[in-house]
């Protein structure tokens, strides 16, 4: 599980005679393109080294002692409105400070029942709306938008952080769930809803692995001035006249998921907005729901005025890879002959890169079924002989694992390692789970995940982080498991094993590691990846992260700068930068857009496992980025936002 103010970049008007031209890259030109690019250049290739701390905010949102349960990330993508950088934590309070001193000017808390046994603590951002029939001044005219841990959907003044009153009630719209939750926070909001004119489009992150039976991941229209009910969606066919129900054999009475846990594109012109849609219940075993199982795991362009669909493409047919769309759709422009085109470019876990047409949904990358392993899966499973691919698209990661991949420090954990993976069912990608155990390359975290990559349109050039570090999955029959259920899961150590209700098998998932503890597979366990996706090539590949948080002390002459797995996403700049966090490190780096080369780099707080932003203010840029960790990565935590611009 992301307007701008000034027409230099791409779009957003005066702030107010408080600051001169502000312009944030990531605010809702942005949000709404998913491009992650910045027209800003002050800061360039040949200055950024002069970078220094300019400010550091603090939340107060520290993540608690006992994490056991509980998963922290601060991963928010902060956001400018109307003269406040707008903050939110992993309580989902809302901050708004000064974008250029950061001083708090107001807070609003959503008061989230986080310590009731709701354990995911994040939030990837707000959105923004402007009422135009509103007064100049009127309370709520300008809006900010938030989803909940609890599921609810709340409107607030972008001035003063009041809520609108006018809007649901007194402020907030209890988004209802389509069936009882076995447990508290089973549906939540992640990620910021879409604004596409006067229509909120909201998705959900409904708990993986925890039952067959699972809520649906419908999404949920409401009106941004009155909190109006409009409309739904639902990834998971209901009615039988839809053509997605033949990709359903048996019916779909019993599934929920395919929701959409990730941020939405919207093309107001179009009237457009795009869904990543995720695989439906559950992640590893799909005996019960035999076919493609459309339009769970697909790209889905819906009406925003009446939630119709216009058209969709599903990545991955019969999804039991846990290859969920977890990255925003990117809306681009994209040659076809002599023309350029609105184009949406869609990144997958896969490190597969598909381009269509925006309004028709024609590939514009040609897209060819390709036959897939058919070997090793368990009873009862009816996997899709073919999958999709890009045809002459670079894949981002490896898209296989066998013995001549196996890697170790020294010849014994090679040795360990190489012994490990010969009991194992190991392969091309979609290689299926087995009850031995299947190496999953790319893993079912990526490849590319939720912060996706940063698009220049002047050299065409896309920029994303990837995972490079294989997983294992195991499918146990449920009368051979000994799992020890707690909140439908059994960790130990690194891995982690799931009593799914109803389903036949208990799956268990792990990174691909030795008994010593040390990666199976070689370095650099992440990277930062440059693709012309015009051309079709690479441009560089470099690793993202090193080890140096992990040693108690230096070694001399060892290369720490392995890659190390994150989360977040970049920033592209027209001055030919990339910023990234990413890395659990604790270091923020920037890299030059033609060469991949570091050009500064800094130590933060915690972790950056965020998306920076750019603004200008008085004729200053400013770079900002969340430094909070990720518990699931064993990071540094921490509740801090930093912002850099030159030294005088």
């Amino acid at each position: 599980m992301i307007s701008r103010l000034t027409q230099k970049a791409a779009g957003i008007g005066l702030i107010g005679a408080l600051f001169s031209a502000p312009v944030f890259s990531a605010s809702f030109a942005d949000h709404q393109s998913g491009t992650q690019f910045s027209s800003l250049d002050q800061i360039n290739a040949s200055n950024v080294a002069n970078l220094e701390l300019a400010w550091e905010f603090h939340t107060g949102d520290l993540p608690p002692e006992d994490l056991t349960g509980k998963l922290v990330a601060f991963e928010d993508q902060p956001t400018l409105v109307d003269g406040n950088l707008m903050i939110c934590s992993t309580k989902r309070k809302i901050f708004a400070i000064d974008p250029a001193t950061g001083k708090q000017r107001w807070m609003f808390d959503p008061k989230d029942p986080l310590e009731t046994g709701i354990g995911m603590r994040k939030c990837r951002g707000i959105s923004h709306w402007v009422d135009k029939q509103a007064e100049a001044g009127a309370a709520c005219a300008s809006r900010i938008l938030l989803g909940t841990a609890d599921y609810r959907l709340l409107a607030i003044d972008a001035k003063t952080g009041k809520p609108c009153e006018g809007f649901g009630e007194m402020g907030e719209v209890d988004i209802p769930i389509d069936k009882p939750e076995i447990m508290p926070g089973e549906v939540i909001a992640t990620s910021h809803p879409a604004v596409i004119n006067d229509v909120i489009v909201v998705g959900s992150s409904v708990a993986d692995n925890q039952r067959v039976k699972a809520p649906s991941g419908r999404v949920m229209a409401y009106h941004a001035r009155t909190g109006k009910f409009l409309w739904q969606w639902d990834p998971v066919p209901r009615d039988a006249s839809d053509p997605a129900m033949k990709t359903w054999k048996d019916g779909t009475k019993n599934f929920g998921q395919g929701n959409v846990w990730s941020s939405m594109a919207v093309d107001e012109k179009l009237d457009m907005v795009y869904l990543p849609t995720t695989s439906t219940s559950s992640d590893f075993y799909g005996g019960e729901r035999v076919g493609d199982n459309n339009y769970t795991t697909s790209v889905v362009a819906l009406k925003a005025s009446t939630g119709e669909i216009a058209w969709h493409f599903q990545v991955v047919h019969h999804n039991v890879f846990d290859y969920d769309i977890p990255a925003r759709p990117m809306l681009i422009d994209y040659p076809k002959g002599d023309e350029m085109v609105p184009a949406l470019l869609q990144n997958t876990k896969m490190g597969l890169v598909f381009i269509f047409d925006r309004e028709t949904g024609e590939p514009l990358v040609p897209i060819e079924e390709r036959p897939v392993p058919q070997e090793g899966f368990v009873k009862g499973e009816v996997l899709s002989p073919t999958q999709p691919f890009p045809v002459g698209m670079p894949a981002l990661v490896p898209q296989k694992f066998d013995l001549d991949d196996v890697w170790g420090f020294t010849p014994i954990d090679r040795h360990f390692c190489k012994k490990k993976v010969e009991g194992l069912n190991y392969g091309p990608i979609y290689t299926p789970p087995s009850e031995k155990g299947t190496v999953f390359m790319p893993s079912a975290g990526g490849g590319p995940n939720w912060g996706s990559g940063g698009y220049d349109p002047k050299s065409n050039i896309m920029v994303v982080p990837v995972n490079r570090m294989p997983m294992i999955v195991k499918l146990t029959p449920r009368e051979k498991s000994n799992v020890k259920k707690e909140d439908g899961q059994n960790v130990e150590g690194l891995s982690m094993t799931f009593d799914v209700l109803d389903s036949p098998y208990i799956p268990t998932i792990e990174p691909l590691m030795s008994s010593l503890g040390t990666p199976c597979s070689a370095p650099p366990w992440a990277s930062l990846v440059a693709v012309d996706i015009v051309k079709k090539e690479k441009v560089w590949e470099v690793p993202l992260g090193g080890l140096e948080a992990m040693m108690p002390f230096p070694i001399p002459f060892i290369d720490t700068n392995l890659g190390m797995p994150g989360a977040g996403g970049p920033l592209v700049t027209a001055g030919g930068v990339v910023f990234i966090g990413y890395s659990i490190d604790d270091v923020f780096r920037a890299h030059d857009l033609k060469t991949g080369k570091e050009l500064w780099r800094t130590k933060v707080p915690a972790a950056a496992v965020a998306v920076p932003v750019t603004y200008e203010v008085n004729g200053e840029q400013y770079i900002v980025i969340a430094t909070g960790g990720h518990s699931m990565f064993g990071s540094t935590l921490g509740d801090s936002v930093v912002a850099y611009k030159l030294k005088k």
